[in-house]
């Protein structure tokens, strides 16, 4: 398909609905050239008394930045504040409460992907001793009310901030108190990407219990054992959920451009700054006919902004994010890109993880997602069995598919060991935050600031 392409300088300007489309085509890679790109978060504390420290304190956020500059990361401003790091192990970034977030570059192998982890994680805590900075590991703020956290000074948080509350009643908590792990992977071709997209989301799910750790809200059980998860059910209709037109027969490029052009707006970006365009419609701009914008149409650029603000547990831009697991330690940092790429990058192991999943109905697939935040393993699946009862069978599969792609360390290992803490979670039957429970029951004796000093990196 050919289309008209018109440039402002460098700015490729959108004429027609088909250029959006073809943005999705020019992701298309051949197998060879599949990376794997993994972003993890996590919360910042103050070792002193564990407050969450602001962008400007003695030893906060500025400083932890510029920390980060003796180990070769190059400042990224905006307004006059440095907001994010740029480096050859991809880009620093932070969340609105001040969750630091490692966005890592595309890499061959998990081995790569764990070692840039590790990298990491040495040099913050390194940082982090000089300042007095600690890092946790878990999907929700244990400990903390909205109120007592800071604002990062990014123009597009302050549009979020103020959007939010008009469409749910927990936005405001997905943005200041969670944290994440999710994982970027390529695909070869449309029919490619759907068949993974359709994989990904019906088993992300069994990903969102794997991984639960955000049992605890203001400092005591919260009735869930991902939080995280379930307030994403109540953040923003319009741009959250299970998509159920992926599983459509036809479901391709097009029809996620479709639904992505119904996604209400957040902002434009324009001459360094946000425009707030909350609630306006990108089909609007793409007629030229934005009220905050009239006569403008928008460039490739705000395309590529606006397909980050849909937040469905499985998300195309020119790659597939898979955005189902809460925060953790390490060893779930590398458990997570082994999940899926043992699952996706192999066709043996992405056509038995299809056949396991295909003949779910759409009913059954939101039930699933429903139940899991409160549930976990425990949550049912279609045929009167538990996700318990298929998780290890997942396993399998991704463990055959890593196996197969046969990506080796120095010492000959292949990539299979990083599914270990998973075997490992459904060898005990508990997921962590069950873990942290029998904790916070027991030992803890009620005092949830012990989690501190067991998932501080």
């Amino acid at each position: 398909m050919t289309t008209k392409t018109v440039s402002k300088g460098n700015v490729t300007i959108i004429e027609s609905r088909d250029q959006l489309i073809e943005s999705f085509a020019r992701g298309e890679k051949p197998k060879d050239r599949w990376r794997i790109g993994t972003e993890h978060e996590k919360f910042v504390y103050a070792t002193s008394d564990h407050h969450a420290p602001s962008y400007d304190e003695a030893g906060g956020i500025r400083a932890l930045l510029g920390e980060l500059e003796q180990h070769g990361w190059t400042p990224v401003e905006e307004g006059g504040n440095v907001i994010a790091m740029a480096g050859a192990d991809g880009s620093i970034s932070l969340e609105p409460a001040g969750q630091f977030e490692l966005s890592g570059a595309p890499l061959d192998n998990l081995h790569e992907t764990c070692a840039e982890t590790g990298r990491h994680l040495e040099q913050v805590k390194a940082a982090g001793e000089k300042l007095g900075i600690g890092f946790l590991g878990l999907g929700m703020w244990p400990d903390k009310t909205r109120a007592e956290l800071p604002i990062m000074p990014k123009g597009r948080y302050a549009i979020m901030l103020r959007h939010m509350p008009r469409v749910g009643s927990l936005g405001l908590d997905m943005m200041l108190r969670t944290c994440t792990i999710q994982v970027n992977l390529d695909y070869e071709t449309e029919a490619d990407m759907a068949k993974k997209f359709r994989v990904g989301l019906a088993l992300q799910p069994l990903a969102t219990a794997l991984f639960a750790n955000s049992p605890f809200t203001e400092g005591k059980p919260n009735g869930f054992l991902s939080f995280r998860s379930h307030i994403w059910s109540d953040t923003d209709p319009h741009r959250t959920g299970m998509l159920p037109f992926v599983f459509e027969d036809g479901f391709g490029y097009e029809r996620y451009a479709d639904y992505a052009l119904d996604v209400p707006m957040y902002f434009v970006y324009r001459d360094g700054r946000y425009i707030d365009a909350a609630g306006l419609s990108f089909r609007d701009f793409l007629r030229g006919e934005l009220s905050i914008l009239p006569g403008e149409k928008p460039s490739l650029e705000d395309w590529t902004d606006h397909l980050s603000t849909a937040f469905p547990e499985v998300r195309l831009k020119t790659f597939l994010e898979m955005r189902g697991a809460d925060g953790g330690p390490w060893n779930r940092i590398c458990a997570l890109p082994a999940l899926w790429v043992g699952l996706l990058y192999d066709q043996g192991a992405l056509d038995a993880a299809w056949d396991m999943v295909k003949d779910w109905t759409i009913d059954e697939r939101q039930a699933l997602r429903d139940a899991v935040p409160k549930l976990g393993l425990s949550a049912p699946v279609p045929g009167g069995r538990q996700l318990r009862d298929i998780a290890g069978e997942v396993l399998d599969i991704a463990h055959s598919g890593l196996a197969a792609r046969a990506r080796e360390n120095r010492s000959g290992d292949n990539e299979t060991g990083f599914l270990d803490p998973l075997r490992e979670i459904v060898r005990s039957g508990k997921v962590p935050a069950e873990v942290l429970l029998e904790r916070y029951h027991g030992a803890w004796a009620g005092d949830v600031s012990k989690v501190y000093d067991e998932l501080t990196f």
